[in-house]
């Protein structure tokens, strides 16, 4: 017997599903186009000249992109969070991760509420239960 998993008939419900798990962030066609400018310096820094510059003055180098305000304040705070919400690309901001000589785990476990260490141990465990919260409309 096979089982075929139903189709999406309304696109928005099924985004707006994706957005209901807690604490992720899907990377959409929506995000992509919000975050277009700001991955783009996330990438721009896989060239040597351009880390220079941007660790050189990294609001100067910042201020040469067409990104917001909030956008440039995320960065430059190393809020990643705030980067994904305003359409950042995880794997492209990898690039700032590296620029600032730290590994994407670090960086990553700066999203939780866990200091590296403990996020670490916490991986190597085998990761976070499934159990708890599921759905955030839900709160299950």
């Amino acid at each position: 017997m096979t089982h075929r998993a139903s189709q999406p008939t309304d696109i928005h419900a099924y985004l707006a599903d994706l957005e209901d798990i807690p604490g992720t962030r899907v990377f959409t066609a929506a995000r992509a186009r919000q975050g277009y400018h700001l991955n783009q310096f996330a990438m721009s820094l896989m060239k040597p000249e351009n880390r220079a510059r941007f660790k050189a003055d990294e609001r100067g180098y910042l201020d040469e992109w067409a990104i917001t305000p909030e956008a440039k304040k995320a960065v430059l705070a190393r809020d990643y969070n705030a980067l994904l919400d305003l359409g950042g690309n995880i794997y492209f901001f990898s690039k700032l991760f590296s620029t600032d000589g730290i590994a994407f785990a670090e960086a990553v476990s700066t999203m939780t509420d866990m200091p590296w260490p403990d996020y670490r141990q916490m991986m190597i465990n085998g990761g976070r239960s499934p159990e708890g919260v599921r759905s955030i409309r839900e709160k299950r």
